[in-house]
């Protein structure tokens, strides 16, 4: 049976199949911004909110901000964080010292490893009515075990190299494949996640694929090895048809990677859609917030490290920086090395 298994996509995080920890969309409409708050939300539209616990809005949100939305300093261990900014703008800052923003379209690696602190605010750059949108998956991708040690870093993945897949059907109506990861057969690999990332070893079949589809369109995500797991996510569109079976709302579908998976867009709206698919890491996990660890005393060690200083002294003078408002886009590195899209 090609489907084994159908959930919700509820507002905020959804669950996900091991190699996946967890992730998340983001799809908020924020309000222009003047210069006098810095690139903020207009104190007068935070009345009400739970500023510091801002979560589960219709319209958009402020997360942790305060002024500027998104998520000021905190740690992670343990596992990957990989941002999709489809649209939008992230100002990144970290304990190793490095720093930079990305936006619309590019992408962020960062493997936690041994532990580090950062932040990921969300910079309101426009004056604008309906400039301001943030629309944004954050994936978690554990590390095995005898990775979870590695060192912290990240890498940028710039829109200018991203892997676009553009597909016609035999009516020709036209589908799109974002591989973020993992190669579609006939196209360009995507640029090589991080050295010591699960995804980096192609025998572990990890993909994470965006597909948009015209109304209309039919395709076939190829099938995988046994033994991998794949989630199909319908995030955008009115419907969709998954092999026979009818999806009239969005869905998180746990699939058969091991046979094709035939998709055909019955909306009459474009469709897009999330692909995770990786093989499993047979190893336990213990989850505790941002700390990802195999066992309790492991966890009990990375949380004293973390209190006891051992992720980096945080060199910057706030919580939630962010970058100047005509800042590009760049990566700055801990190790001083600067890295602009080409």
């Amino acid at each position: 049976m090609l489907i084994q298994k159908v959930l919700p996509v509820p507002r905020g995080p959804f669950q996900t199949q091991s190699p996946f920890l967890f992730a998340v969309y983001h799809l908020d409409n924020y309000p222009p911004s003047r210069a006098q708050d810095g690139m903020g939300v207009q104190p007068a539209l935070l009345h009400g909110r739970n500023l510091g616990m801002d979560f589960g809005n219709s319209d958009w949100n402020m997360y942790h901000g305060r002024l500027v939305p998104g998520f000021p300093q905190h740690p992670h261990c343990g596992f990957s964080t990989i941002t999709l900014v489809r649209r939008g703008t992230v100002d990144h800052h970290d304990s190793l010292g490095s720093y930079g923003r990305f936006a619309d379209g590019d992408t962020q690696w960062m493997d936690a490893g041994r532990g580090v602190s950062h932040s990921e605010m969300l910079p309101l750059l426009h004056a604008e009515e309906g400039k301001n949108t943030l629309d944004l998956f954050q994936i978690w991708l554990n590390l095995p075990r005898a990775s979870k040690g590695c060192a912290p870093n990240y890498t940028m993945q710039w829109r200018e190299q991203a892997v676009k897949a553009r597909i016609k059907d035999s009516h020709g109506r036209v589908v799109q494949v974002e591989t973020v990861a993992g190669q579609l057969e006939g196209w360009p690999a995507p640029q090589k996640p991080p050295q010591d990332n699960y995804a980096r070893d192609p025998e572990n079949c990890v993909a994470i694929w965006v597909i948009s589809m015209d109304a209309g369109a039919r395709w076939e995500i190829p099938a995988a090895p046994t033994g991998v797991n794949r989630s199909v996510i319908f995030f955008k569109g009115d419907e969709i048809n998954v092999g026979e079976y009818a999806v009239k709302r969005h869905a998180n579908m746990h699939v058969d990677a091991s046979l094709p998976c035939p998709l055909h867009n019955t909306g009459t709206t474009p469709a897009e859609l999330l692909m995770l698919q990786g093989r499993p890491i047979d190893e336990p996990v213990v989850q505790q917030g941002p700390f990802v660890t195999s066992s309790r005393p492991e966890m009990q060690q990375a949380i004293q490290a973390y209190h006891r200083g051992h992720f980096g002294k945080w060199p910057f003078e706030q919580d939630d920086p962010v970058l100047p408002r005509e800042s590009p886009r760049f990566a700055h590195y801990g190790d001083g090395r600067e890295e602009r899209p080409e």
